[in-house]
């Protein structure tokens, strides 16, 4: 089949899913694996898995990872920028409508209450995300440990980007002795950004720098980004009020595609369409760089060893940041005791029921309705 319309192919497919692709990395996952493999055969099952492990590996949105990967695989290095772009367009678009009717519309009191449901909710997704991350890496004591060492030093201050690096690299040296070959990604050690790289932490370009170096170290999902970014964009550069990041979060599980296209949102409250765009291309761009750079790598990386313990580590590092910050905004969305009430009904439901993130806050948004108008 000629190039181009595999490319087209790819287009389609991956516009169609960063429409419908609501439910957070893993139900766009899923979306994928039963179009690529079952439907159109792009890869096989083995192979779509290999991909899978892979993006647990490296930085970035796992879902966005895992177009750039099936793109690459059907059409080459242009299918892999033809696949990601495509499946983040829908979201930016979505998120920036959004971001402009809540710039001029958002201190409406119809528009804060439905709010008034949502955030106590978001307070069950994160401790419910938090619990299942928890038992996944907290298997012994000496993760405990690690752990609780890097939520004080979270708790302390200690910059997130640093919490995240310092526990992977921890965690590589307590599995260390049980290691032959040491031999460490330098994708993982990307420079922090220095302060003063721009003057005016609201320039387009510090907008863009910032985002590209969260990018290059964000691990898991959107819920991974809020921990990175809240001291930051609340308390240091003062971009959003803790209430508007949550919202900013919100409206990155409401809408479909990657939840990290959130970027977009704080993008532009800061500094309109511009900001939009340098915090969308920042916060993805080095999704497209690392997968490129690492074909040729994947056969090294699939055998586990030392990225397997820097990966758990940095999982230890976001698991006490998500923790912090599930505090600081539980200080801002319990407000009353039927706040209290909403948020360990939606916790109860998430983990006795499972409910889809999306029914969850489409039901915070009716409550927070209800009680606006009727009481």
């Amino acid at each position: 089949m000629k190039t181009k319309n595999k490319l087209y192919e790819v287009l389609v497919l991956f516009l169609k899913l960063g429409t419908i692709g609501f439910g957070g990395p893993l139900a766009n996952i899923a979306l994928m694996e039963q179009e690529a493999v079952h439907k159109r055969k792009w890869v096989d099952q083995q192979d779509f898995l290999d991909m899978l492990a892979i993006t647990n590996l490296i930085p970035g949105p796992n879902a966005v990872e895992m177009a750039l990967h099936l793109g690459y695989a059907y059409a080459g290095n242009a299918g892999l920028w033809v696949a990601g772009s495509a499946f983040i367009l829908p979201s930016f678009l979505m998120i920036l409508g959004l971001s402009i009717l809540y710039a001029d519309y958002g201190s409406i009191p119809q528009v804060e209450a439905i709010f008034y449901a949502i955030n106590p909710l978001l307070i069950s997704i994160i401790i419910n995300s938090a619990f299942h991350m928890g038992k996944e890496v907290l298997k012994d004591w000496k993760a405990i440990v690690v752990f609780a060492v890097f939520l004080l030093a979270a708790i302390l201050g200690l910059n997130e980007t640093l919490v995240i690096i310092l526990a992977g690299a921890v965690w590589v040296l307590v599995k260390l002795p049980k290691k032959h070959n040491l031999k460490l990604n330098l994708l993982y050690f990307l420079p922090i950004l220095p302060e003063g790289v721009a003057n005016q932490h609201t320039s387009v370009p510090f907008i863009f720098l910032y985002f590209l170096k969260t990018g290059s170290v964000l691990f898991g999902s959107g819920l991974a980004l809020l921990a990175l970014i809240q001291n930051d964009v609340v308390n240091k550069f003062h971009w959003l009020t803790q209430q508007q990041l949550i919202d900013a979060i919100t409206i990155g599980q409401v809408t479909p595609g990657p939840v990290s296209s959130t970027a977009t949102f704080i993008g532009y409250q800061v500094a309109g369409i511009p900001g939009a765009v340098a915090a969308t291309v920042g916060i993805f761009l080095p999704s497209f760089l690392i997968v490129l750079l690492i074909m040729k790598w994947i056969p090294n990386i699939k055998r586990g060893g030392v990225f397997h313990d820097f990966l758990q580590g940095v999982t230890i590092g976001v698991l006490a940041l998500i923790l912090v910050v599930a505090y600081r905004i539980f200080q801002s969305a319990i407000t009353d005791i039927f706040t209290a009430i909403i948020a360990v009904t939606g916790l109860f439901l998430l983990w006795r029921y499972k409910v889809e993130t999306i029914y969850l806050v489409l039901a915070g948004i009716a409550i927070s309705l209800i009680k606006f108008y009727v009481f």
